[in-house]
């Protein structure tokens, strides 16, 4: 593909871009605003300080906060805050450097997924929403 046409593509880009970065947080977000309990279970299991706001905070990042992202409402600075969210819950949610075996493969794989998130996060804090959004911010 010619690079040309991706410059002409380049607000289609930022809109996919911006969907698919946050299916995952819309996605589990739901989950675990409809099953608010458990995520306080899963908070308090995982060693979050203060599980229920911990929870609440998660709730929101994760499907409210990805939900403005999606419509592009606010989106570089709700882009550099889930990006320092989701670098925030690598490191609480998956300390693969205290696991052994299958557990830490695992937990390193989720990191990284992490780390390369918030790495999207940044370029569209950087690059902003696009022509497709609900405001330019």
């Amino acid at each position: 593909m010619p690079c040309s046409f991706l410059s002409n593509k380049q607000n289609e880009l930022i809109l996919l871009a911006r969907i698919l970065l946050m299916m995952l947080f819309v996605l589990f977000g739901w989950s675990k605003l409809t099953g608010f309990a458990g995520t306080v279970d899963y908070m308090n299991h995982v060693g979050a300080p203060l599980p229920t706001l911990a929870a609440i905070i998660a709730v929101v990042m994760e499907f409210f906060v990805a939900i403005l992202l999606i419509l592009g409402y606010y989106t570089r600075p709700l882009a550099l805050l889930m990006a320092l969210y989701t670098l925030g819950t690598g490191l609480i949610g998956h300390p693969y450097w205290t696991m052994q075996g299958a557990e830490q493969y695992a937990n390193m794989i989720n990191f990284y997924k992490n780390i390369s998130i918030a790495g999207g996060l940044f370029l569209l804090a950087a690059v902003g929403p696009g022509k497709y959004a609900l405001n330019q911010k």
